[in-house]
């Protein structure tokens, strides 16, 4: 009750803030003793009252040398070197930083202590009374278990769940080798991932794609395609944040997906070689990183090749007013060719700023052949049609960035200035050879349909970003943005269907935006982030050769925001959210251009849409216990305005596709999953997903709603001499649609993996999906004109080899680390990368441009976290972490410093619960928390942990 009223007090008082709130409170009440009510003391070894005391300050970060991510409630001392005795001492807050105040005159070494790390010694430290020493960014090395010299013993958590954020650390997963991203979003929890590679989000397809915290135009216009291009070997992790804050773009009504990709901090430079083969693609990358003083560079490029990958469909169109019959049967070869290169550059200016830019290329090629046959019947009179289709789907797309960043006078006071330009160049063509039977059963060539159309997204952004801290738990937050997006789509028809007007679509959008924040947490571990943010969108487009203006209104929308968190104990957390989104359309939804390729399922979009508006309040808990991890949540989403496919239909048989702004849209559902490790080396996790979808067209007065399940379970295993085994599977059940339903599908995987013993390289095998060379997919669509049963056969069975092996000798230094910035853009509404429409037949793909339109869209601009190739960077803090600088979250809390029992030993600090207990990610998942630092033999050196001639940490780290 008291807890209760607590927090009914603080809403109270600030709900009128908009704010947000980070975390971090320690201490709480820890009675005992007959000492009731009074909080007990924290003693470090060294920090009794009567210690030396005097004017010297030391301060710095801790940072893990391998992943870059803050070391937090690590212990120091701080010893001096005539008595060898520690004086002072503390620890790390979440955030990594620590500091040492009133340090009395003298010479000094600093103990850093952290189980799962290799204690570490800071020589040379001389203090007097002027004394402000900055250590920067210190690297502390991952302390491996070896057994027979370089046997590993210990698997990381595959699943990780913070304070705003579900993290699927990808890199652990040896079945994702020689896939692309797609293949690795389908084992992340929460995520559903169709055999097109559509990415929903909750059964909500409206989220956005970030890649490192980027957004890029070709995610914009196709994020299946976009995910083809990013190779599995190259995901460190994936992020999905169910409630963003105020700081995160309003777009993306169901939330956002970031992909951290991998990156290294090394002086000297290193050259990666990945490939795979298999029975229906193959790939080759490489990857470079340089790095000489404060300048850095990376240069990496990827390419896959599909092949092999026939299709067959079936569709039957029934007329329940015309009488009508349709029957078609598709025969198709698929071949795809996906391309990404980039080049990262980043230079630290002086201790305080840092400058870093990227240039991005991505590319990709698309061709489809296929046979289509047409059986007709209208009353009496039954023809017969023959189409081959050949179409190509061409795309460019470049990404330019530049951002600069300065920390300012007080910790944690930072300045960003960010700068992106993106374009996509697109070419989506078909042309079809017509043919009809006589009577003779011949074939006659009746003439040839083409449809051109290419086009262009533009986009350039401008964003500044601005923190300070108030005291030592509060954090505030302002920001500004601007972007510009110029969208031109010019379609022409040919042949047969060169009576149908050539057509024009220039859609220009301008997006301001400016927003607040404000992050407060107290002792007792509860946390309320509040913010709100404004948008403003204003629209100009015209239609058609005669360029006519589609007069579209501008609009503005305040989207608030508030997180609530508290934490219990060592080993649970419970955090309830509430967000406001808008999804504006992308231009898959708007272009006007008529598909007809399969001309019984033609599609064309709607310029005219509005952007929609969804709420969203969700309430979650997750446990942690040894090695066991629960967590369960649960969602109610209500959405106005929802955009969506309408079917109509005329008397001769013709589906028409295209988008609405249907009326209502609900959805109410529970995520449930879990993680175990058992005697360290075999690690178990799976879990399920129920929503109750309830959709309402007002227009036409149709509904349509049901339950929608899915489940999924992932095991590995880690074996002596450097092999490993994984294996799952992903289940989802029938989808809800507005006219209909989709049928579930499966796909399972196999994989084993043997590093080599130099650590230099490794060689697996992987397989997916491999008991059944096919299986089909059915979709059913009723209306009250017509009903709609499709099945799609699927060849997915799938062998692959791979590869890898690491040329060159990494370095890794101690040299002072900076975080990066950048832009994200994550407003627009897309259709995740079409896929069959109408029953499964081949259908055009959207033109490239994705702009969004006159309505909200997906997304969320995260916060400057994920390291960028930026060698130099700062470790990365998750969106909304307000404990890794800039970032607000939701549960962070300041450093709770070590505390003793009654016998004067230390014991563990309970850490952010929605992590894991006091530590961070240890290779072994089970390790207890860390305890305090105290006098303990060290490796009586400053530098760097002893590595092998490879450069490799002991174990293979």
């Amino acid at each position: 009750m008291k807890r209760f009223t607590s927090l009914l007090l603080t809403l109270t008082l600030l709900s009128s803030a908009y704010a947000q709130f980070p975390g971090g409170g320690g201490g709480g009440n820890r009675g005992g003793g007959g000492d009731f009510g009074r909080q007990r003391q924290t003693v470090i070894p060294g920090t009794s009252e009567d210690a030396p005391k005097g004017s010297g300050k030391i301060k710095g970060i801790l940072v893990d040398s391998t992943t870059k991510q803050p070391v937090e409630f690590a212990a120091l001392s701080l010893v001096d070197v005539k008595t060898n005795n520690p004086v002072d001492g503390t620890t790390t807050d979440e955030k990594g930083a620590f500091t040492l105040t009133k340090v009395a005159s003298g010479n000094f070494k600093i103990l850093i202590s952290f189980i799962g790390y290799k204690t570490k010694t800071i020589n040379d430290i001389k203090v007097d009374r002027k004394t402000d020493l900055d250590l920067g960014s210190v690297l502390l090395s991952a302390d491996v278990v070896q057994l027979n010299e370089v046997e590993v013993v210990g698997m990381a958590q595959m699943i990780e769940e913070k304070v705003d954020r579900l993290v699927y650390n990808a890199e652990k997963d040896i079945t994702s080798k020689g896939g692309d991203a797609s293949d690795v979003m389908r084992k992340v929890p929460m995520l559903t991932v169709d055999l097109d590679g559509n990415v929903s989000l909750r059964g909500s397809s409206n989220v956005r794609v970030l890649i490192n915290n980027k957004p890029s135009t070709i995610i914009a216009t196709s994020v299946a395609d976009a995910l083809r291009q990013i190779p599995a070997d190259m995901i460190k992790s994936v992020e999905v944040i169910t409630s963003p804050s105020a700081r995160y773009d309003a777009e993306g009504s169901a939330g956002i997906i970031n992909i951290i990709t991998k990156k290294s901090t090394i002086q000297g430079g290193t050259l990666n070689l990945d490939t795979g083969i298999g029975n229906r693609g193959s790939n080759l990358g490489l990857r470079g990183n340089y790095r000489v003083g404060k300048m850095g560079f990376s240069l990496g490029g990827f390419g896959r090749f599909n092949y092999n990958m026939p299709g067959r469909s079936e569709n039957l169109q029934t007329g329940k007013i015309d009488a009508f019959t349709i029957r078609q049967t598709s025969e198709s070869d698929n071949k795809m060719a996906f391309g990404s290169y980039n080049f990262g550059w980043d230079y630290e200016i002086d201790s305080k700023s840092s400058l870093s830019a990227g240039v991005r290329y991505g590319m990709r090629n698309q061709r489809n052949s296929q046979e289509l046959t047409t059986l007709r019947t209208t009353g009496s009179t039954t023809t017969t049609g023959f189409r081959d289709v050949n179409s190509k789907d061409l795309s460019g797309t470049w990404d330019v960035n530049l951002d600069y960043i300065r920390t300012l006078s007080k910790p944690n006071e930072e300045l960003s200035i960010s700068g992106q330009y993106s374009r996509n160049n697109r070419t989506n063509d078909y042309d079809a050879n017509i043919f009809a039977q006589t009577t003779a059963q011949q074939m006659e060539s009746l003439g040839v349909e083409t449809n051109d159309n290419s086009s262009h997204n533009q986009e350039s952004t401008i964003q500044l970003d601005y923190q300070t801290p108030i005291g030592d738990n509060q954090l505030l937050e302002v920001g500004g943005k601007g972007i510009f997006r110029q969208v031109v789509s010019n379609i022409q028809y040919g042949g047969l269907i060169s009576s149908r007007p050539n057509s024009i679509l220039d859609y220009d959008q301008n997006v301001a935006a400016g927003y607040f924040s404000y992050t407060l947490t107290t002792k007792s571990r509860f946390t309320v982030k509040v913010g709100s943010r404004y948008e403003y969108t204003a629209i100009d487009a015209v239609q058609g050769e005669g360029r006519t203006n589609l007069n579209l209104p501008a609009y503005g929308n305040l989207v608030p925001s508030i997180n609530l968190s508290q934490t219990f104990g060592k080993g649970q957390t419970v955090k309830l959210g509430y967000n406001r989104r808008l999804q504006r359309p992308g231009i898959q939804f708007l272009n006007p251009n008529v598909n007809s390729a399969n001309p019984t399922n033609i599609t064309f979009g709607n310029p005219e849409l509005d952007p929609e508006l969804t709420d969203q309040v969700e309430l979650g808990t997750s446990f942690f216990k040894n090695s066991l991890y629960i967590n369960v949540s649960t969602f109610a989403r209500f959405t106005n305005n929802s955009i969506e496919s309408i079917r109509t239909t005329d008397a001769d048989g013709v589906i028409s596709t295209t988008y609405g702004n249907i009326g209502e849209k609900q959805n109410y559902g529970v995520n449930v999953f879990g993680n175990i490790t058992f005697f360290k080396k075999w690690q178990v996790g799976g879990g399920f997903d129920a929503y109750y979808a309830n959709l309402v067209n007002k227009g036409t007065n149709s509904s349509n709603k049901g339950v929608v399940l899915s489940g999924r379970f992932r095991t590995g295993l880690t074996i002596k001499n450097g092999w490993g085994l994984q294996a799952g599977g992903f289940l989802r059940g029938r989808e809800v649609q507005l006219q209909g339903t989709q049928a579930g599908f499966r796909m399972y995987d196999f994989g084993v993996k043997k590093d080599f013993k130099n650590k230099r390289g490794s060689i697996g095998f992987g397989m997916e999906n491999f008991l059944a060379p096919r299986f089909g997919m059915k979709t059913s669509l009723e209306t009250d004109a017509f009903t709609q049963n499709s099945t799609n056969f699927l060849y997915n069975r799938g062998f692959r080899v791979n590869f890898s092996y690491r040329l060159g000798k990494m370095t890794f230094t101690e040299q002072k680390t900076r975080r990066k910035k950048s832009i994200n853009n994550d407003d627009q509404k897309s259709d995740g990368g079409g896929g069959m429409d109408g029953g499964g037949m081949q259908q055009q793909a959207a033109p490239a441009v994705t702009t969004p339109a006159a309505r909200p869209a997906a997304g969320g601009r995260p916060q400057q976290g994920a390291m960028n190739a930026d060698s130099t960077a700062r470790p990365a803090r998750p969106a909304g972490s307000f404990n890794r600088p800039a970032t607000s979250d939701s549960t962070a809390r300041p450093a709770i410093p070590a505390q003793t029992d009654s016998t004067g030993k230390a014991i563990p600090t309970p850490a952010d619960s929605t992590v894991k207990p006091a530590t961070p990610v240890l290779p072994d998942s089970t390790a207890k928390p860390a305890t305090p630092a105290v006098p303990v033999k060290t490796d009586s050196t400053s530098v760097p942990v002893k590595r092998d001639s490879t450069g490799t940490l002991p174990g293979g780290n």
